[in-house]
């Protein structure tokens, strides 16, 4: 079972896309392709549970188990019956389904809902619940019945060791990607002068020392009758690496910074990162060599009044200039007025959904 190969489907917020095929391409995941809400591959299981445990820009993995057609429900509950549900389900774990139902002869979701349900219940024994971590998505689309499964189980953005958020965290994904666009390898330095929760500075030192960013979490996957544990154990072993003491992370909020070093020492990365509480005015450049300013500040949509925090862009924009020559600044923010404020040429990126916004990556050269 572990030997077969699945089409995968590598789900990722649109625009992320192109991140997610070069990390995929780095696990030597075969041929993968960029659609519309993700990236297209195969593999197998092995290759299912690595991308789980070393991907850090996708959402989630999907794995497609197979496929049939089905005109009627009598169709729907007779081939659903005949397929092997026993290869990947466990008749004593629970298993939730989602159903959409479009351009097809069955067009009601909730029958057609019940009817795999009672197939899975009565053919595997395992119960069917609303709430269950197992996840079944069942897409009938031009009366083609397609299976597929959510190996992920919570989203990958939950690395399992930031417990600790902010007022209006950014996603792991998120950074981790905008830090992919910045052409951060690990070796650069990174600051963060508005770092909250520590977001961009663990990704970072994480990225730096080599650690899987799954590493410390648990994924659907394992509750599988696919699973192999001493396979997977093999899998997660891994070596990190010891990067310098060069990911910083400052805020004004007392609170925010024991937030962040309470994240950072979950993640193992207490030797290469560091926090202090201080406003942007006190900003200063470390010893080393230019590095990233990456800087996810308040955009008044979410937090604040927009009108008073062009100020704060613009001394953003002052001490970048001052004290951080050579230095290259990735922003994020929902609103390009606010970028402009200060003063830099900034580049902006593709628009990003992000809790109910649309943000943006705004890149500078070397300062």
């Amino acid at each position: 079972m572990n030997q077969s190969s699945f089409p995968v489907f590598l789900a990722c917020l649109p625009g992320l896309e192109p991140v997610v095929v070069h990390e995929a391409q780095a696990l030597g995941l075969p041929a993968p392709v960029a659609v519309p809400g993700g990236v297209e591959t195969t593999g197998t299981w092995p290759d299912i549970w690595r991308a789980n445990l070393w991907l850090r820009s996708a959402s989630r993995v999907l794995v497609r188990l197979g496929a049939f057609r089905a005109l009627h429900l009598a169709q729907l509950d007779k081939r659903a019956r005949k397929f092997p549900w026993a290869d990947v389900l466990r008749p004593d774990l629970p298993v939730r389904i989602d159903v959409t139902c479009t351009r097809s002869r069955i067009y009601h979701q909730k029958a057609a809902a019940q009817r795999i349900a009672t197939a899975i219940t009565e053919t595997l024994g395992a119960p069917v619940t609303a709430d269950a971590e197992l996840r079944l998505m069942i897409r009938i689309d031009d009366d083609m019945v397609t299976i597929s499964l959510d190996t992920s189980g919570d989203g990958l953005h939950k690395r399992g060791h930031k417990l600790a958020t902010g007022k209006a965290p950014l996603r792991e994904t998120m950074a981790a990607a905008f830090l992919h666009q910045m052409g951060f390898d690990g070796t650069q330095p990174v600051i963060d002068p508005m770092c909250g929760s520590g977001t961009f500075v663990v990704e970072a030192a994480d990225r730096a020392a080599g650690l899987p960013p799954g590493r410390t979490r648990t994924f659907a996957f394992e509750n599988l009758s696919s699973f192999d544990a001493p396979a997977w154990a093999r899998l997660r072993a891994h070596s990190a690496k010891s990067p310098p003491l060069q990911f910083f992370g400052f805020d004004r909020d007392q609170g925010a910074i024991q937030n962040a070093r309470d994240n950072a020492a979950r993640a193992g990365l207490t030797a290469c990162t560091a926090f202090a509480c201080q406003p942007i005015s006190a900003l200063t450049r470390p010893d080393s060599p230019p590095g990233l300013i990456m800087v996810n500040p308040p955009y008044g949509a979410r937090i604040g009044n927009p009108a008073k925090l062009f100020g704060l862009y613009a001394t953003l924009g002052q001490v970048l200039r001052e004290h951080f020559k050579g230095w290259r600044l990735g922003l994020v923010t929902s609103d390009r007025k606010l970028a402009h404020a200060t003063g830099l040429t900034l580049q902006p990126g593709p628009p990003i959904p992000h809790g109910g916004l649309k943000v943006q990556l705004f890149q500078s050269g070397p300062l």
